[in-house]
């Protein structure tokens, strides 16, 4: 587990995502809650993006923190998240987390999956 600096595979969180996982893990009832993101195959363009919250931290696992919130990625999937930002969007038709990847040659139209 390492925890991670500004660096060239850094993932940040924006304020809004940040906000939003603190009233998240408040309503759990569980303040040591930490927001994962995952990358697998599928999807309709190739890989997609999982999200999930767990309160343990592996040995492959990197931790990205913003206001007493923490984000943690699996090194395999960082590969696929370097230098993204996970942000928390409300808009007329719901709310989401959505992933700005600049690593990403193009995306689904519900930006839930991508392709390098």
């Amino acid at each position: 587990m390492a925890t991670s600096t500004l660096d060239d595979r850094a993932v940040m969180l924006s304020a809004s995502a940040a906000r939003r996982i603190t009233q998240l893990r408040h309503a759990q009832g569980n303040d040591g809650l930490m927001l994962r993101v995952a990358v697998s195959g599928g999807g309709c363009s190739g890989f997609q993006y999982g999200f999930s919250f767990d309160d343990t931290v592996g040995d492959d696992d990197r931790l990205f923190q913003r206001d007493g919130v923490t984000l943690v990625v699996d090194d395999v999937s960082l590969d696929l998240l370097a230098g993204s930002e996970v942000d928390y969007v409300e808009e007329l038709i719901g709310a989401s987390f959505q992933i700005k990847n600049p690593n990403a040659a193009s995306s689904c139209g519900c930006g839930t999956s991508f392709s390098i």
